[in-house]
C-alpha cells in the first residue's frame, strides 16, 4: 500500500512511475518530484533532466506526450485539481469552525469585487480615484510645482548661468546644461516630472496590492483575458506594466504556457503604459477629458484587437486558470510605506541613471550629427501623422525611454492643439518599447520574437498615429 499522501488517478500514477524509472542521474528532489514537475510542464526541470539524463529525454518526452493525450484538460490543472481535492479530504479532520465566519462585511465585499454586475463599476472607481491621485496631484499638483516653480524658475536658470561663469567650453556647457544638458533636461525630466507621478502612482498601488484586491481583479477579468489568449492570471504583469513595462516582461516567467508569456509580452510593448509615462498623459490631457476619453478607448481598442489577433495566430496550448485568494483587508500603512519606498528607491537607483545617460547620448548626437540626422529621417513620418516638426524629438526620446519621451511631449503641450495632443500620445504610447525594456525582450522571449515584436510595433504605431489624426481632423471634436 503506498505510503503517498496524494494519491493521483491510476494512469497518472503509472506515468509518475515509468518517468522515474528513467531518472538515473542524482537530483536534489525525489523522482517522484521530479516526474510531477515534468508532467506539470516545468522548463527549468526540464532543462536539469536534458543536462543530466540527456539519454533518457526522448523516453521521458514520449511518457508525459502520452500522459498528456489521455486527459482532457491540461495536465498542470489535473494534478492540481486532484491535489486540491486530497487537501478538501483532509481538512475536517485537522481544522475546525466555531461560530459564523469572521468578517462578512469583508466577505461580502469580496463577492462583490469578482461579480461581473458589481465588480466593473468598482473597478471604474478604482480607476477613477486612481486617475484623481495620480494625474492630478502627482501630474498636475507636484509636477507644476516642481517643473515650474522650483526647476523653471530656480534651478534651470541658475546651473546656465553657474555654467556660463565657470565653463568656457560651449561643448561641455551643453553636456551639463542647455537645451538637452544632464542638468537642465535629464535631471529635471527625472526629478520634477516623472518622480512625483511615479511616487503617487507607486504609493496607489501599494495600497491596493496591500488590500488582496489584485487576485480578486484577476478573477473579475478572466474571462475577458481568455479571448486574447490569457487568462487572469496574467493580470499580474499587466498591472505590474503600468508601474514599470520592464519589470512586468520579467513578471511574464510566472504565466504557465510560452504562448501566454509571447503574447502578454507583445501587450506591454505595445499597449500598456508605464506609470510615468501614464502620468505624465494624464498631466497634458487632464484639461482636456475628451482627448484623454479618447486616448484610453483607442489603446485599449488596440489592447484587444492584438491580443484577439494573437490569439489566434501565436500557436501554443491555452492555460488553465486557478489562484489562491488571500483575505480582503484594510491596507496597513507601514506595508504601504515600505513598497512605496522600496520602489521609490528602485526607481532612482535603476531610471535615474537612464535618463543621465540618454542626455549624454542625445548630446553625442549633437556634436556628431548622428542626432539631428535621426530627427532629419523621423522628421517626414511625424509630419504624416499630422504633428509638427517639434513633435520629431519627443518622439525619438521615447525610444530612449517611454516615459523621457512623454516628459518631452509634456513641454510642447503648449505648442500642439487637442487633436496634435491626442495623437501624440497614442503613436507615443504604443511606439517601440524602451531600451531597458527591449534588452529584456531579448532576454526573455529570444531575438526573433523581440524582433519580430519590434518590426511590428514601429510602423502599426504610425499607422494607427495616422489614423487617429484623419478620423479626428474629420469629425472636428472640441478637443
Amino acid at each position: 500500500m503506498s505510503t503517498q499522501l496524494v494519491q493521483y488517478d491510476p494512469a497518472i500514477e503509472r506515468s509518475i512511475d515509468a518517468i522515474g524509472r528513467q531518472l538515473q542521474a542524482a537530483y536534489p528532489l525525489s523522482a517522484r518530484s521530479v516526474a510531477l514537475l515534468l508532467l506539470a510542464g516545468d522548463e527549468e526541470v526540464r532543462a536539469t533532466v536534458e543536462d543530466r539524463d540527456r539519454r533518457a529525454l526522448p523516453r521521458i518526452a514520449e511518457l508525459v506526450e502520452e500522459a498528456r493525450s489521455r486527459q482532457p484538460e491540461p495536465l498542470s490543472y489535473v494534478l492540481a485539481a486532484q491535489r486540491q481535492e486530497t487537501v478538501e479530504r483532509l481538512l475536517p479532520n485537522i481544522v475546525r469552525e466555531h461560530g459564523g465566519r469572521a468578517g462578512g462585511f469583508a466577505e461580502r465585499l469580496s463577492q462583490a469585487m469578482m461579480n461581473p454586475v458589481t465588480g466593473v463599476p468598482i473597478l471604474l472607481a478604482a480607476l477613477v480615484a486612481l486617475y484623481v491621485f495620480v494625474g492630478v496631484i502627482g501630474a498636475q499638483t507636484l509636477v507644476g510645482w516642481l517643473e515650474n516653480g522650483i526647476f523653471g524658475r530656480f534651478v534651470n536658470p541658475w546651473v546656465d548661468s553657474l555654467l556660463l561663469r565657470l565653463i568656457p567650453w560651449p561643448v561641455i556647457r551643453t553636456l551639463l546644461g542647455g537645451e538637452y544638458g544632464i542638468l537642465t533636461l535629464g535631471i529635471r525630466y527625472a526629478v520634477a516630472i516623472i518622480l512625483p507621478i511615479v511616487g503617487t502612482f507607486f504609493f496607489a498601488f501599494a495600497i491596493i496590492e496591500d488590500s488582496g484586491y489584485l487576485p480578486r481583479l484577476a478573477l473579475l477579468i478572466d474571462r475577458f483575458f481568455k479571448a486574447i489568449g490569457l487568462n487572469g492570471r496574467a493580470v499580474i504583469p499587466m498591472v505590474l506594466g503600468f508601474g514599470c513595462d520592464t519589470m512586468a516582461t520579467i513578471v511574464t516567467r510566472t504565466l504557465e504556457t510560452r504562448r501566454e508569456r509571447v503574447i502578454a509580452t507583445i501587450l506591454l510593448a505595445l499597449a500598456i503604459p508605464c506609470s510615468a509615462q501614464l502620468g505624465v498623459i494624464f498631466a497634458i490631457l487632464a484639461d482636456r477629458p475628451l482627448a484623454l476619453l479618447i486616448w484610453a478607448m483607442v489603446v485599449l481598442g488596440i489592447f484587444m484587437l492584438v491580443g484577439f489577433l494573437a490569439a489566434r495566430l501565436v500557436p501554443g496550448e491555452r492555460a488553465a486558470f486557478y489562484m489562491e485568494l488571500p483575505p480582503l483587508r484594510l491596507p496597513r500603512l507601514s506595508n504601504v510605506l515600505v513598497k512605496t519606498y522600496t520602489r521609490m528607491e528602485w526607481y532612482l537607483r535603476e531610471v535615474l541613471p537612464l535618463f543621465v545617460l540618454a542626455s549624454v547620448l542625445i548630446w553625442i548626437g549633437q556634436i556628431t550629427g548622428t542626432f539631428n540626422a535621426a530627427l532629419s529621417a523621423l522628421d517626414p513620418v511625424v509630419r504624416w501623422i499630422g504633428l509638427p516638426s517639434q513633435a520629431t524629438a519627443a518622439i525619438l526620446f521615447g525610444f530612449f525611454r517611454r516615459d523621457y519621451g512623454a516628459a518631452g511631449l509634456y513641454d510642447l503641450r503648449g505648442v500642439l492643439d487637442g487633436v496634435q495632443l491626442t495623437v501624440a500620445a497614442v503613436t507615443l504610447t504604443l511606439f517601440v518599447p524602451c531600451i531597458a525594456q527591449a534588452a529584456v525582450m531579448f532576454k526573455e522571449r529570444g531575438w526573433k520574437i523581440a524582433l519580430g515584436a519590434i518590426a511590428f510595433i514601429i510602423p502599426f504605431a504610425f499607422i494607427v498615429g495616422w489614423g487617429l489624426s484623419k478620423v479626428l481632423s474629420l469629425l472636428r471634436l472640441p478637443l
